[in-house]
């Protein structure tokens, strides 16, 4: 079989491998869609935490059952299905908890052990998500979404409360329309405002704020003066997670949905004086993935504009540089097998 392989920062390569053997529990998949995320573009820059060389990216993946143990969800051989590509360890407290989305030995697909980025790959049937109705490209992209879904579900949101969504990327636009479907009012901030534009369009989102534009002012102002009671930074930017500090209400919440490989400071009589309550939200869990399949039977989200670029995965190597230009206005790339 083919398989890509990140050699090291700023270089793939195709490779011919023998087809993986199935162990104990696990299924035989057949690709049939990888998209592209941040994860995968930061691996391949040479900045993303937790990575080591080589590697198999991909972890938003989709494909059919090629074979199968007997198992609880009753997963056939031919069901098209969707992968949860978190390995929990299932005997940590945070998996003993309930939480296996921040296991202590959590094993990424992808990230810290072998992706999707091949023709056939083995995932644990425990992992697979059946999505009968589903187009392909949606069943791949219930892994991204269910990041944004488990940010909102973190966040607890009232309905008619505002709040703030800090990057207007794919994951950032996950978080706007779920929190939009939670009933919050939903002001999107990015420093571009062909995807604050896309963002109104595609979320159905109140407001827009450009962070370049005097945006604590502009903030007040489109909330009465309270500010935000739920801000989520899904920028992964260092600066933006520093600067997300001062958005919230008092009593407000922070929740960082992105990832940066630096330390994070904030003023603590500020932080104290409006007893904020600051989250991570990693991964996310069965829970949110069906959320994510139900959303998307019920039209609740519309992936036709979302995905914005594709390739063949004989060609993905050739294109993947062009992805990366701003001037591409790549929202999501997907790779088709």
């Amino acid at each position: 079989m083919k398989k890509i392989v990140c050699e090291k920062p700023k270089q793939f390569k195709m490779v011919e491998a023998e087809p993986p053997v199935p162990q104990e529990g696990e299924a035989l998949i057949r690709v049939q869609r990888i998209g592209i995320c941040g994860t995968d573009i930061h691996a391949y820059g040479g900045n993303q935490p937790f990575f080591t060389y080589p590697r198999v990216l991909g972890h938003e993946l989709s494909g059919i059952i090629e074979s199968i143990p007997d198992n609880a969800s009753g997963l056939r051989v031919g069901d098209q299905v969707s992968i949860i590509p978190y390995m929990e360890c299932g005997e940590c407290i945070a998996c003993k908890n309930g939480k296996p989305n921040c296991c202590t030995n959590m094993k990424v697909k992808g990230v810290h052990i072998d992706g999707g980025m091949s023709e056939w790959m083995t995932v644990l049937a425990d992992h697979l998500v059946k999505t009968e109705g589903l187009t392909l490209d949606q069943s791949a992209m219930i892994e991204p979404l269910s990041i944004g879904a488990h940010a909102v579900r973190r966040a607890a949101i009232q309905k008619g409360e505002y709040a703030l969504v800090i990057g207007a990327g794919p994951i950032g636009l996950g978080v706007m329309a779920f929190a939009k479907n939670q009933g919050a009012k939903v002001i999107a901030m990015d420093l571009n405002d062909e995807r604050l534009a896309f963002a109104r369009e595609w979320a159905n989102i109140d407001e827009t704020v450009n962070v370049l534009e005097q945006p604590l002012e502009k903030l007040a102002e489109l909330t009465n003066g309270q500010m935000p009671t739920v801000v989520f930074d899904a920028t992964g930017n260092a600066k933006s997670m520093t600067d997300a500090f001062n958005y919230p209400a008092h009593g407000g919440k922070l929740i960082f949905v992105g990832l940066v490989k630096t330390d994070i400071t904030f003023h603590d009589p500020d932080f104290h004086a409006k007893e904020l309550t600051l989250m991570g939200s990693r991964n996310a869990t069965r829970e949110d993935f069906q959320y994510v399949v139900n959303a998307l039977k019920e039209g609740l989200v519309d992936l036709r504009k979302y995905i914005t670029h594709r390739a063949h995965f004989d060609q993905m190597i050739e294109q993947f540089e062009g992805w990366l230009n701003p001037e591409a206005k790549v929202i999501k790339a997907i790779v088709e097998l």
